[in-house]
């Protein structure tokens, strides 16, 4: 059995400027997915590879797929552009390991004429032990494995069938076959030193029990860090057929605390990207980058880029340091009030309430500032809830999802959701500006207001 060995001051420095291995990163730094992988091998209940939606954000949605060529051309329009671009990874839409010749193509055009970002691959795992030597080769050092679970028992209802080299498999066995593959290629990459995140989907009444588990495994193998995010249905999947719900975010932050205290470092900041987003982590600025603007040769201002991300890495080293000054020996001792903020990205309070379709969720004892986790909603004033006029019901799951917080802040708030969120507790703050320093000041600011109970929850 192999026990993860301690992280070089290499794999170090590479963490602290990828936005998905550092929530520090995630506020500065920007990634780039690119859709180049359609096709996959395996079929996942909470999945419907039929629909696809431009307007929407989750894993395995593109508005469209490119070819390598494509990607080259579009990776260095971007990267001429956007200076905190540093990382650049195949996230799907489909398996980017199922489309192993276009995957590994586009890599070797990026590494070629953008070589200062990092390379990142996310798959199900499947045929992961077969291209170890091609990642380890293209200099991917972030690899992330879906792992849902590691009993066969849990993965048969979750894994209806996997395709591998023309044979179908089904049921037990299709995730069997499944789970040995996944860790077979974990433990290799780990061995070989390369960066390995588990992303696992809670799924009540599946799984949920079982990630504890899963969670002491991938460690022992290797892994650098574990991802567990909330249950998302596609449209027309067998689970929503069968009417399964996500899990509620007091359910998904208990699992990872528990995760947490069984010493495995755990991602809390994760947006649950659709696999072309372009952008700081909570944005995404595809549609700002179209293929057809982008020019045949751009120029990269590698010097200008170095600089840019230098001045980045300095902020965030002054962040860390000061926070570990502020927090020594006391955060655990001291009361803490939990607030809730909208934002477009960009660590800035900059959302109106009505638009959000997530909450970033932080606990704070009035000097500190921690991310709990991001808790997605649907929002109050577009999308289904105006098409099917019940916006009344959209308000009271918000409020739902936001009853154990004391403030909210925002950039805008109508006056019905103001006073909803006041009636039970929550004080609505219309800020703006960076989030750390928000949430400071509003604390202080809602100690006047004898309606906000602190010592709540």
């Amino acid at each position: 059995m192999m026990q993860p060995s301690c992280i070089s001051n290499e794999a170090e420095e590479e963490i602290s400027r990828h936005p998905c291995y550092s929530e520090e990163a995630h506020r500065f730094y920007a990634r780039m997915h690119i859709p180049v992988a359609p096709a996959c091998n395996i079929q996942c209940n909470y999945c419907n590879r039929k629909f696809d939606c431009v307007n929407e954000s989750r894993p395995g949605v593109v508005s469209e797929v490119l070819s390598p060529e494509q990607a080259e051309r579009k990776v260095k329009g971007v990267a001429a552009q956007l200076m905190q671009l540093s990382v650049v990874g195949v996230a799907g839409p489909g398996d980017p390991l199922a489309n192993p010749e276009q995957t590994f193509d586009t890599f070797a055009r990026v590494k070629r004429h953008v070589p200062d970002v990092s390379l990142c691959l996310s798959t199900n795992g499947l045929t992961l032990y077969r291209h170890v030597d091609e990642i380890v080769e293209l200099g991917i050092r972030h690899v992330t494995i879906t792992i849902n679970a590691i009993d066969p028992e849990v993965g048969r209802e979750i894994y209806p069938w996997v395709f591998d080299e023309g044979v179908r498999y089904e049921g037990r066995e299709a995730a069997e076959l499944l789970i040995s593959r996944q860790l077979m290629g974990l433990e290799r990459l780990a061995k070989l030193g390369i960066l390995v995140k588990v992303n696992s989907i809670m799924i009540p009444g599946v799984n949920d029990h079982h990630l504890p588990a899963v969670s002491k495994r991938v460690k022992e193998l290797g892994a650098t860090l574990h991802n567990v995010t909330p249950l998302i249905i596609a449209p027309g999947s067998q689970y929503e057929t069968d009417g399964r719900k996500a899990p509620r975010p007091k359910e998904l932050h208990n699992l990872q605390e528990l995760l947490g205290r069984d010493g495995m470092k755990v991602m809390r900041h994760c947006r649950q990207c659709r696999a072309d987003a372009i952008g700081l982590l909570g944005q995404d600025r595809n549609q700002d980058f179209p293929l057809e603007a982008m020019e045949a040769d751009p120029v990269i201002n590698q010097e200008a880029r170095a600089q840019f991300q230098s001045d980045l890495d300095s902020k965030i080293r002054e962040r860390v340091s000061a926070k570990q000054a502020r927090a020594k020996g006391r955060w655990e001792e001291t009361p803490r009030t939990r607030v809730a903020v909208a934002t477009r990205g960009g660590d800035k309070v900059n959302q109106h309430f009505g638009h959000a379709t997530e909450f970033l969720i932080y606990d704070t004892d009035g000097a500190d500032v921690k991310l709990v986790g991001v808790r997605k909603i649907q929002a109050y004033c577009h999308g289904k809830a105006d098409c099917n006029g019940d916006k009344a019901a959209t308000l009271q799951e918000i409020i739902t999802i936001l009853n154990d917080c004391r403030i909210l802040l925002c950039s805008g708030i109508g006056d019905g959701p103001r006073a909803s969120l006041n009636k039970i507790g929550v004080l609505p703050l219309v800020r703006k500006g960076g989030i750390q320093e928000a949430i400071l000041e509003s604390v202080k600011y809602s100690s006047y207001f004898e309606n906000i109970n602190i010592s709540k929850g």
